[in-house]
Order: C-alpha cells, then structure tokens, then sequence
C-alpha cells in the first residue's frame, strides 16, 4: 500500500473517532440537564393530552407520577438555571417539590399548594433564556 494512502487512512479514522466523541458529549451534556428532563416529561404532553403538572393540580396523577415528578423536580433544584439568582432558584424549587410531595401523600390543601408552587410563569420570566432568534 502506498504511504499516501495509509496517511489518508488513518487521518480518516482520526477525524471518525473524533467526530464520534463530539456527538457522544453533545447527546451526553443534552441528556444530563434535569430542568430540560424535567419540563419535557412532566409539562409538556402530546396535542390533546394533557401534561403530569395538569394532571396533578387537578388530582388525577397516579402516585409513580407524583414520586417521578417529586425526583425529578429535586433533581432540576440541584441543578443550576440558566440565568437568575440561585437562592430564589432552590426556594422556589423547595416549595414545588414540598408541594408535590404533599400531593403524593394526600394532604389537605396539598391541590392549591401545588397550583401555586407550579407556577410557570414565575419561573420562566427570571430563569430561562430569551429565545434565540
């Protein structure tokens, strides 16, 4: 084999090898973001359904949803947000899994103290980025 094609060979296989290894950090990174995870399984749903958060307020989540959503939204409180205060990140984070965790145990009142930890709005407007456009 002629040393110009075993160089062309293996420079190849390196740029093979290292594009793999940016797809796999990429889907990696992407997967590990518990507020992302969070919003995608619990407060979204499909056109016509609707999502666990929904559900929940309204007291027709089963309990492996509530405990999913209670991890899940401990998980998003250990995590950084995207921009704001921290502090005011972990509280509000606090009162949504306390008020998740009341639902899951049937506590009274437990429905409007999640409607109001749940608050979206609250959250969105300081933590999450503006659209890029």
């Amino acid at each position: 084999m002629k040393e110009t094609t075993k160089t062309a060979l293996r420079a190849s296989a390196v740029l093979a090898v290292a594009l793999g290894l940016c797809v796999t950090v990429l889907t990696a990174a992407d997967a590990k973001n518990p507020i992302k995870d969070a919003m995608a399984k619990y407060h979204k749903a499909p056109k016509g359904t609707d999502p666990a958060c929904k559900k929940a307020g309204a007291g027709q989540c089963s309990k492996e949803e509530l405990a999913g959503m209670v991890a899940a939204y401990k998980a998003m409180c250990a995590a950084k947000p995207p921009q704001g205060d921290q502090k005011k990140w972990v509280q509000l984070c606090t009162d949504l899994v306390n008020a998740t965790a009341a639902l899951e145990k049937g506590e009274d009142g437990a429905s409007d103290k999640y409607k109001k930890a749940v608050n979206c709005k609250a959250c969105h407007d300081e933590f999450k980025p503006a659209a890029k456009k």
